[in-house]
């Protein structure tokens, strides 16, 4: 199967947006993280006892040890789940090297950091905080040395953005209900999402790689960080949707590329140099 036509227009301009899911992650067999909510679900209630009921929904189980165990326990439970190093993969590698404006990566890991941080570009992050650590601030900006910063700076020339938080550089993390909930209650006003993200994301291309829709959170994120975006969004999907990501992906016009990511990535990184060559992006308007 080729690449979608319009996707192709859309990557030789550099007007797409990656979003990443843990699923990426199933690339990298060496990088001994969780690579789903289930398998974070298990790691944290393999640690500490959670009713049975809840052990295998990631955020209630989280909620549990939150109010039973405290916040510093959760947070510790989360930084032994991503504590080991991380190696970036091929994709990982060649989305740094694109030279993107904006990437969206919806997951705790900090592999698409540290493949930025090799490719040597410049780059930093913004993620999101817990309202329970950090209340009345929505996220957290880091250059890519992981010292703190006030904003984007005009040298850089991608910036990654963690809606969940990551382990690297300061253990971050919305996971709990509690969570969610504080900015669910905002997002549809988009408080959560900076201001910058918000201006880059105007007539873009979203591009999902190693997501699923099959639950309304995933869903509610997707759809709020790609409001007021381009009407045209492609997802690397080879499984049979879910009747509501079926629902999800025709009201937000995202075309289903029905192949296994492995090969997508394949067939990406073969692709002759100059298919890509378009004008080089900056994030100096944001």
């Amino acid at each position: 199967m080729t690449l979608p036509k319009l996707f192709e227009f859309s990557l030789a301009a550099r007007n797409l947006i990656p979003y990443l899911g843990p699923g990426v992650l199933e690339l990298t067999p060496e990088h001994a993280v969780p690579r789903s909510p289930d398998a974070l679900a298990a790691q944290l209630t393999a640690r500490v006892s959670v009713p049975h009921k809840i052990r295998n929904r990631l955020t209630q189980a989280a909620q549990f040890i939150e109010n039973f165990k405290h916040r510093k326990t959760l947070v510790d439970q989360m930084n032994a789940a991503f504590a080991p190093i991380p190696v970036p993969g091929a994709l990982h590698r060649w989305i740094a090297a694109q030279g993107f404006p904006l990437v969206v990566d919806a997951w705790y890991d900090a592999a698409m950091s540290a493949a930025m941080q090799e490719e040597g570009v410049a780059w930093g992050e913004v993620q999101g905080l817990s309202q329970s650590e950090r209340f009345g601030h929505w996220t957290g900006w880091y250059d890519a040395d992981g010292n703190a910063a006030e904003g984007p700076s005009k040298d850089w020339r991608t910036i990654l953005y963690k809606p969940l938080g990551s382990r690297r550089p300061a253990a971050n993390y919305l996971v709990s209900d509690a969570d969610f909930v504080e900015v669910l209650t905002e997002i549809d006003i988009q408080t959560p999402i900076p201001a910058p993200i918000q201006r880059l994301r105007i007539g873009r291309n979203f591009l999902f790689l190693g997501c699923r829709f099959d639950d309304q959170l995933t869903r509610s994120f997707a759809r709020q960080i790609m409001k007021r975006s381009s009407v045209t969004h492609w997802a690397v999907l080879p499984e049979t949707p879910t009747r509501m990501e079926a629902r999800f992906l025709l009201e937000q016009n995202i075309t289903r590329i029905e192949m296994p990511l492995d090969d997508f990535v394949a067939e990406l990184l073969v692709a002759k140099p100059e298919r890509w060559q378009g004008a080089q992006s900056s994030i100096v308007a944001v």
